[in-house]
């Protein structure tokens, strides 16, 4: 029955690990380029608001 306690815990526990990679891989790769994307549109729109407005 040890055996089997301690097998549950380490399935347990990579299961967890696993799960906390797979959204941190998914994060990096979808959610954080999407970002700055978005960041670098943004910035752009202001540069050229100012540049409407300066000339």
């Amino acid at each position: 029955m040890k055996k089997f306690s301690k097998g549950i815990i380490t399935g347990v526990i990579g299961t967890l690990a696993a799960t906390a990679a797979g959204v941190f891989a998914v994060k990096k790769t979808i959610i954080d380029p999407e970002l700055k994307k978005e960041e670098f549109i943004n910035e752009n729109r202001r540069k050229a608001a100012r540049k409407r407005v300066s000339h």
